[in-house]
């Protein structure tokens, strides 16, 4: 009965995001303006409007399909009973393209990318060949020759693929509502589609707007044309200014802005209230229509972010590592389950009022019931504040308390919805490149702690390090190396010193001289709220479904109200664009008020059932620096120095070291380091890298991101 729902709800998102798309594949053609017109005529004469109309064909569809979508998650099994094997979604999911300009691209991608190319061509030729064939350039208004007619009207085609861009660019950014997920694809990992999206959008959005320019500049109008406001149609100052600010948060989002001056990057990026308004004022609610369900469920998603994240706690402790690197344990709610590789979002007020920033989390919340952790490496200006508020704090006592507490918001987790993307494999590769190591503290903690038996036994994790003081990382892991391996656990390690050449160091030794680590522990105050999570998945569709209903009526309603309607379906009587903005900008964000301030209240009734934690325990923290004291033996590990590690090396002797014939290569660190382990892969599932003489298996690649 299960398995039967699961499939009825698969064939029905199936089939609702089909029609969604073959409204963006019909819309160009004369067929679909020809009906279509007919049915907006005949829909102004009725209660429910053209208004109503374009919202429940254009938009409705793809949050109905978003809904179910989850729904299904959430009924969903978490766990894959049986071991799957090798299937064709995980061939398309291995890199095909390898380099350092696009980075690592796998086949389903490729396919993807080159799909929507080649709608975005068809999109173009139809509208463009449509209007050439209605060419009489003398009659326009600005009495355009033919090349300057044909140049008009390309640049204006152009801001249809901008437009189709934007209907998909807020989709990868979504975190909690992570429509991806449906596809296994992670919050982290899917930011980059925005950041492609982002790239195409203002690219058709300036040659629209530079091609018109340079007409109008031709013509004698361009000061007559930029500073207009028109009361019907377009309305061209609005697009400027959409246009302008837009290409600011472009240039302010470039790696070169990002990372040296983050607080630029993430403030103009706020930036996104006023091109998304300006761009609706614009192009009109028909146009808007079109994307309105990315920002419809973006919006929703963001002010739920702001009330889960709102209320404050406390960092419970606080451990310094040698690498100037710090682990920070966080209180959580003991029903909040996470997966591995999931991630969660800090704020600090008392360094930033409005930065967030995402860390991978390293525990695992089947070892720890009321806590978890993450490993900062300070490296930039509000790490290196939290390292030097958290050193200078004067601590008492044979505990090393602290007297204060240092209040910080958390928002989160999110990730994978199981721990599918686990299970289904014979063994585990794991490459991690200096703080990268931290989502795999989390999968090793998983696997051996669980009573599941469905999870891969055998596991080699590859770290590469500049300096031998960042094994201390691995301290909740390290007591894995001297376990003796059986057929239920098999771990072996291999650690790369890149920078050193300390010959004859030993693993126990560098084990020894880096395992001990300060342990801060701080007063919580009065406080004793726990993070709980984000919600389940059909409180999330719920939350959709009730909004989007509540966002119709409002429009039908607001729309009879104000807008006078035609007594004929034939009247050519057009109401002012502004008016019908506004109508639709204020429906919207009244459905959204109205919702949030739902969920609020029963959000608020929810917490206060809870049991409030009154005090928080650190199971097993303190007693972690005598476990690495041992010194068993530990020869089946390797420690190089002074040397990068020889992937291909590596790959060809697993097999022999760990075996599997379905492996999982998972990857977190820099973009080189990936990109070579990527290459690999590439080879691997060409069966060019293992001995003839050994059974081949296939090694499937995963990148994890730690930055945004």
């Amino acid at each position: 009965m299960a398995k039967s729902v699961l499939l009825l709800l698969k064939v029905m998102m199936i089939l609702l995001f089909l029609v969604w798309v073959s409204i963006w594949v019909m819309k160009p053609t004369q067929i679909w303006t020809r009906k279509w017109k007919e049915a907006e005529d005949a829909a102004r004469t009725t209660v429910f409007g053209s208004n109503g109309l374009d919202f429940v064909v254009y938009s409705f569809p793809i949050i109905v399909s978003i809904m179910i979508g989850f729904v299904y998650l959430h009924f969903k099994p978490k766990e894959q009973r049986r071991r799957q094997r090798r299937s064709l979604i995980s061939s398309l999911s291995n890199p095909i393209i390898v380099n350092s300009f696009v980075g690592v691209l796998t086949a389903m991608e490729v396919l993807v990318m080159f799909m929507f190319i080649m709608f975005l061509a068809w999109t173009f030729y139809i509208r463009v060949s449509n209007d050439f064939k209605k060419m009489m350039p003398s009659r326009s208004l600005m009495k355009l020759s033919i090349w300057q007619y044909k140049t008009f009207r390309m640049a204006t085609r152009c801001g249809l693929l901008a437009e189709a861009c934007l209907a998909l660019l807020l989709f990868p950014i979504i975190r909690g509502m992570a429509v991806f997920r449906l596809f296994g694809i992670q919050f982290e990992a899917s930011v980059r589609y925005h950041i492609w999206l982002g790239t195409m959008m203002l690219s058709f959005a300036t040659l629209h707007g530079g091609g018109t320019l340079f007409i109008w500049g031709i013509k004698n109008m361009l000061q007559d044309e930029m500073l207009q406001w028109q009361k019907t149609g377009r309305i061209y100052l609005a697009g400027e200014i959409s246009l302008a600010t837009g290409l600011v948060i472009w240039i302010t989002s470039l790696p070169q802005v990002r990372r040296k001056r983050f607080e630029i990057f993430y403030y103009t990026h706020h930036l996104y209230i006023i091109f998304l308004v300006f761009f609706l004022f614009h192009t009109g609610d028909r146009h808007f229509y079109m994307v309105l369900p990315a920002i419809f469920i973006f919006v929703i998603e963001r002010l739920l972010r702001i009330i889960q994240s709102t209320p404050e706690t406390c960092i419970l402790s606080a451990r310094i590592f040698p690498l100037k690197a710090i682990e920070v344990i966080l209180p959580k709610e003991p029903r909040l389950k996470y997966a591995p590789t999931s991630i969660i979002f800090i704020k600090i007020p008392s360094i930033s009022k409005f930065q967030w920033h995402s860390f991978s989390i390293a525990s695992s919340s089947l070892v720890d019931d009321d806590t978890m952790s993450i490993i900062i490496k300070c490296d930039g200006s509000w790490t290196n504040s939290l390292y030097d508020m958290i050193q200078g704090m004067p601590v008492a006592g044979p505990d090393q308390r602290a007297q204060r507490c240092i209040p910080v918001l958390v928002e989160g987790p999110y990730g994978p919805t199981s721990t599918e993307f686990l299970s289904k494999y014979d063994s585990l590769l794991l490459v991690a490149g200096g703080i990268g190591v931290t989502p795999f503290l989390s999968i090793l903690q998983e696997i051996s702690s669980s009573s599941r038996n469905n999870f891969p036994t055998k596991i080699q994790l590859v770290y590469i390090m500049k300096k031998s003081n960042s094994i201390s990382i691995l301290n909740s892991v390290l007591p894995l190396l001297t376990s003796k391996n059986t057929k239920e656990f098999n771990f072996k390690l291999k650690i790369y010193v890149t920078q050193e050449t300390q010959s004859g160091t030993t693993l126990n030794e560098m084990i020894r001289e880096f395992s001990q680590v300060q342990t801060i522990n701080f007063e919580t105050g009065s406080t004793s709220y726990a993070p709980n999570g984000y919600g389940s998945s059909v409180m999330k569709a719920a939350i959709i479904g009730f909004t989007s209903f509540l966002f119709l009526v409002l429009l039908v309603t607001f729309s009879n109200v104000f807008l006078p309607r035609p007594k004929k379906a034939s009247s050519k009587e057009k109401n002012a664009s502004s008016l019908v903005d506004l109508i639709l900008t204020f429906a919207f964000f009244l459905s959204i008020v109205i919702s949030i301030i739902v969920f609020s209240i029963m959000r608020s009734k929810s917490l206060r059932k809870q049991n409030q934690l009154t005090e928080f325990k650190h199971k097993g923290k303190e007693m972690q620096a005598s476990s690495l004291q041992s010194n068993r033996n530990l020869d089946d590990h390797e420690l190089h120095f002074g040397a990068r590690p020889n992937f291909h090396d590596i790959f060809s002797k697993f097999p022999n070291e760990t075996g599997g014939s379905y492996v999982g290569v998972l990857v977190c660190g820099p973009e080189k380091m990936k990109e070579s382990v990527a290459s690999i892969c590439r080879l691997g599932s060409q069966g060019s890298i293992t001995s003839t003489r050994t059974k081949k298996p296939y090694f499937n690649f995963h990148s994890l991101n730690f930055t945004l």
